[in-house]
Order: structure tokens, then C-alpha cells, then sequence
């Protein structure tokens, strides 16, 4: 069982080399990186390269973690026992199965990915070591044990938001996406928009690389924003002529799906100001 991309997806080599490390050492994959930068489709993708099913876990601020192995509702079976429900014998009828249990009871081997880890509670992590780590966990108000039948690929991606726990990330085989650089980026705007023109590609991409690195900038654009950008780009039918900047004029064309605060747009308008002041 090996990695190696898809048509739909490039992963670099340095990628697939984590991807297939971790599968190999059967703990969960760590995967950081920018906003924007192919962390959450990274699971979707191994899930399709390695033609296996994905359950997934989307975290939330309010998340915590005994939601991922189960949830037992109390109130209905104290309202169904009022009632004189005849379920309300059996304990299981209350209780809902987490995406940790899913993964765990399924017969074949599964991609799970927890997605967006650090906009948790800090203790969330923690509270999922040995779970994660043994591939098992107790139910009590049944008195079950839930093991792994067959042990899932575990994905947890984060936006590097914030710290986590050293012996979280023990257990874990760790990678950064880094940016990518604008040769692999072309190699992503092929897969997304195939056939795009040389001159117009190259346009873009040098203008939107030189956005990125504009100092002082509060949120660089992500991959996802250029290749919104470039979708616009194409239905528009603008030209590498129309892209052109000059001093006066410093926002890019269609700046709404590169810029998405109003700081960084009116830093573009100053450095605008401050050219045609220079003249």
C-alpha cells in the first residue's frame, strides 16, 4: 500500500515520502502548512490513491473529544423512560457512534482525517492519546471495549494556529506543506485548468507571487485563492496586457479573490498613493 499521487492532486515527493512513512509506522500523520495549501484534500486524495473510504471529522471551536469516540443522550432516555418507551431498556438505543468508532469498527482499512485540529481546546489532543495510539477505548455506560479491526490512516491536519502538546506530537510522523513554489504551482494550475496560455500563465503568476511578497501584507493569498483568481482570469477572458500595473494603479485585476481584508487592500491603495506621489 503506496502513496503516489493522483491526476487530480500534486504531491511532491517529499509528500508522498510522509504519507507512506506514516502508513508505514501506523501513526497518525501530522500535516501543517498554510490556510489554503491542499491539507484537507491531502486526506481525500490518499483516500482515492489507496482506493479506501474516508471518514471525517471536522473540528470545531466547541468540539471536544469524547464526540470523536461516542455521545450518550441522557435527556431522551430520561424523557423516554417517563414516557414508558420500551427502548429505553437497552442503553445502546442512546448512544451515538463518533467518527473515532466508525473508523474503528469498519472492516476494511479507512482514512480518517481530523481536519483543523488547533481550533480545539488546547486539552483536546491530549484527550485523545490513547486512543489514538492504542486504537481502543472503553464504553461505560455499556462496559464495552470498541477496538480497531483494522487499524485506520489517520490524518490530522492543522493550521498552526496554535501550540500542541509535546506528547501529542510524539506519536505522530509530522509534515510541513510548504508553499509551493511556482513550478509546482504550474504543475496545480494544469491540473485545475488545463491548457491555459504561456504568456498568460506566466503573467499571472509572477504578479501573484510578487502580491505574496509584498511587505507588510496580513494574509498572504493561498493556492486556493490563485486558482479562484485565475478561474476569473479565464472567464473574463482578460489577457496578459489587461493585467498590467503601474504605479498608479496598484491592485491587481480582480483583486477581491487574492485580498480578503480590507487592510491589505488599502496597503496596495497606499503603495499606489505613494507611487504617483513620487512622479
Amino acid at each position: 500500500m503506496k502513496f503516489e499521487g493522483t491526476s487530480s492532486y500534486v504531491a511532491t515527493d517529499d509528500l508522498m515520502v510522509a504519507v507512506n512513512a506514516a502508513v508505514t509506522l501506523e501513526r497518525p500523520l501530522l500535516v501543517k502548512g498554510e490556510p489554503g495549501t491542499g491539507k484537507t484534500e491531502l486526506a481525500r486524495q490518499v483516500a482515492e490513491g489507496l482506493g479506501l473510504p474516508m471518514i471525517e471529522w471536522n473540528i470545531k471551536s466547541t468540539t471536544k473529544a469524547q464526540q470523536g469516540l461516542y455521545e450518550y443522550d441522557a435527556v431522551s432516555r430520561l424523557r423516554d423512560s417517563q414516557l414508558g418507551e420500551e427502548r429505553v431498556h437497552d442503553v445502546k438505543n442512546y448512544i451515538k457512534k463518533g467518527k473515532l468508532w466508525q473508523a474503528f469498527e469498519a472492516d476494511q482499512k479507512v482514512v480518517l482525517l481530523i481536519d483543523e485540529v488547533d481550533k480545539a481546546d488546547i486539552e483536546f489532543p491530549n484527550d485523545l492519546l490513547q486512543e489514538l495510539d492504542k486504537m481502543e477505548f472503553h464504553v461505560y455506560e455499556t462496559g464495552e471495549t470498541i477496538k480497531a479491526r483494522v487499524r485506520p490512516i489517520v490524518i490530522i491536519t492543522s493550521n498552526n494556529e496554535k501550540e500542541l502538546p509535546d506528547a501529542f506530537l510524539r506519536r505522530c510522523f509530522f509534515h510541513y506543506i510548504r508553499f509551493p513554489d511556482p513550478d509546482t504551482m504550474r504543475a496545480i494550475v494544469e491540473v485545475h485548468h488545463p491548457g491555459v496560455k504561456e504568456q498568460l500563465l506566466t503573467t499571472a503568476l509572477t504578479q501573484f507571487y510578487e502580491v505574496r511578497e509584498t511587505a507588510g501584507l496580513k494574509k498572504k493569498p493561498s493556492t486556493s485563492e490563485v486558482l479562484d483568481w485565475l478561474k476569473l482570469l479565464l472567464v473574463e477572458d482578460l489577457t496578459p496586457e489587461d493585467l498590467k500595473r503601474d504605479g498608479a494603479n496598484a491592485l491587481p485585476k480582480l483583486h477581491g479573490a487574492l485580498l480578503k481584508n480590507e487592510q491589505d487592500v488599502h496597503l496596495f491603495e497606499r503603495l499606489a498613493f505613494m507611487a504617483r506621489s513620487k512622479r
